[in-house]
This record gives C-alpha cells, sequence and structure tokens, in this order.
C-alpha cells in the first residue's frame, strides 16, 4: 500500500483539491505531489535521482508512438514511466532497474495509479534483450558508478572501470538499433551515443537532447 504522509506543504494539498474528480491527474500536476507517493527517504533523492515531470513530459512526447515499447534504463522508482504512461496511454513503456527494492516501489506505485503500459523488470540491463523495445530514456543510470555524493544507497560499487564498461556495452547495443529509432538522454556525457545518432533536439539548458538513428 502507498504511504502517503501526512500533507506539510500547500502546494500538494492544492494540487490534490483542483481536481478531485481525477485524483491521478491531480498527482501529476508538479513533482512535489508525485514524489509524495513514495515514502518519504525515497521522495528525498527525487530532486538528483528522479526525472522532473517536465522532463518527462517532452521526452515522452518525442518518444511516444501508438502501440511501440520504449524503455527507460536505469528507471529508478519508475517515475519516468509512470508520468509517460499515464500522459501517453496507447504507448508500452518500460523501465529496467537493478535495485530490487526500488522496483517494488515502482510496481506499488503503478498500481496505486492505475496504469496498464507501465512495466517494471528488475534485472541489469546488460541482462535484458534491447531488440524487444523500439525508443529508448537514458537518465545517465551510469554516473552514480563514478559519483559517491548523495546516492541512492550503498548498493553499487563506486568504479570507473564499471562506468566505462556499462557506457560501452550501451554504445554497442545503440548501434545495433535500427534506423529511426528514437533515444532521449538527460544529464549525459554523451559517451554512450553512437555518431549515427543525429541531434534533433536540445531543451535551452542543454541537459535534455533527442536523437535519432539515422
Amino acid at each position: 500500500m502507498i504511504k502517503i504522509h501526512p500533507a506539510t506543504d500547500l502546494i500538494r494539498v492544492q494540487a490534490l483539491h483542483a481536481a478531485q474528480s481525477d485524483p491521478h491527474e491531480a498527482l501529476l500536476q508538479g513533482d512535489a505531489t508525485f514524489d509524495w507517493l513514495y515514502p518519504e527517504h525515497i521522495e528525498a533523492k527525487s530532486r538528483k535521482h528522479w526525472s522532473p515531470l517536465a522532463v518527462v513530459r517532452k521526452a515522452a512526447q518525442y518518444l511516444a508512438e501508438p502501440d511501440t515499447r520504449v524503455l527507460d534504463i536505469g528507471s529508478g522508482v519508475g517515475k519516468f514511466c509512470l508520468a509517460a504512461a499515464h500522459f501517453y496511454p496507447d504507448t508500452f513503456f518500460y523501465g529496467v532497474e537493478q535495485r530490487h527494492e526500488l522496483v517494488l516501489y515502482a510496481e506499488e506505485t503503478k498500481n496505486y495509479l492505475q496504469l496498464p503500459n507501465a512495466h517494471f523488470i528488475f534485472a541489469n540491463m546488460t541482462q535484458i534483450n534491447f531488440d524487444e523495445f523500439d525508443h529508448f530514456y537514458f537518465y545517465n543510470a551510469f554516473y552514480e558508478n563514478v559519483d559517491d555524493e548523495d546516492p541512492i544507497d550503498d548498493t553499487i560499487e563506486t568504479s570507473y572501470s564499471l562506468y566505462q564498461y556499462y557506457t560501452q556495452y550501451l554504445y554497442t547495443v545503440l548501434e545495433q538499433r535500427p534506423a529511426g529509432t528514437r533515444l532521449v538522454t538527460y544529464h549525459s556525457l554523451e559517451d554512450e551515443i553512437p555518431m549515427s545518432y543525429a541531434l534533433m533536439e536540445v531543451s535551452c539548458d542543454m541537459m535534455l537532447k533527442m536523437w535519432i538513428k539515422r
């Protein structure tokens, strides 16, 4: 059961009352209300580790096509997939995450929001078949292997060689995707992006980028 703790933020309360006929829509009014769905220790990680809803909207708009499968590589607690699935119910959003605890939070929130087009896979991204997906979202999930400041938890090894391994692995599988494959990156160092991907759009802060395989 979702742990919704007592309302202490006036913004959250106003958003929840703004759409009483559709409480799920109210929860997607902003990051404060959406993050409120999670336990406090997960909510506290949102600013650094979970995609902002404004980013989700922009990325999903580029990636979503009816009856296609979009994969979030390193999906955490599922914020991108869940919000995107709400905005684009005709597209299937999948998240792969190697922390079992985070997958459980994602599944719990999915059930609460009743989103049948959101799915989560408990696995390392090297264990999945990329051929099963059409387009991809990547919020620099590998950076935690070289950044020990405010980690999600203490279960992931800090290792530059591991960062290089994952980056090269993703580069290889993206290179193997067919022409027309769409990719959105957020806060990426772009080491994982093959030269065969053309940059189509960039956000004003240069952090969010849309690509397509030529």
